[in-house]
């Protein structure tokens, strides 16, 4: 089996385990066998000239590449909740919104709703204020 294949395999093994782990480790060392291969097929260098080849790129990789895409990958904030969105929009009280009841139309949708504050009370056709998300209960307050 000629030497290039041997690379070219153990270059594609690298990136499948890769795929197990997600730490872009094994996805440089799967880079330099990437190169290895090449240089191997291309300038037919001994195994020991390859092997450095697949060294200095694998490290190349590793130093240069890897905390680039690692933090291209961990930055910025993500996508925002939708429930989160609906906080701070009013919605009207459709059954009597207390302590262990009520329901509000929000955006559309009816909601299951409480008040921040345990003693309030909001009767059907008042406009209240959405405060906070939890889960799928909407804590309201009354729009002064």
């Amino acid at each position: 089996m000629p030497v290039a294949l041997i690379w070219l395999i153990a270059a594609l093994a690298l990136a499948g385990a890769e795929a197990l782990t997600g730490d872009l480790f094994l996805l440089m060392l799967s880079g330099g066998a990437l190169a290895a291969a090449g240089t191997s097929w291309l300038l037919n260098w001994p195994i020991w000239a390859d092997g450095l080849v697949f060294a200095v790129v694998s490290v190349l990789l590793l130093v240069a590449v890897r905390p680039a895409l690692r933090r291209r990958m961990t930055s910025g904030t993500g996508l925002p909740e939708p429930a989160k969105a609906l906080e701070g929009r009013s919605a009207l009280v459709l059954d009597r919104v207390a302590q262990h009841t009520g329901q509000v139309k929000l955006e559309g949708e009816v909601w299951t709703a409480r008040p921040l504050n345990e003693n309030d009370v909001f009767e059907p056709g008042d406009q209240v204020t959405v405060v906070h998300i939890d889960g799928a209960t909407a804590k309201v307050v009354k729009i002064a």
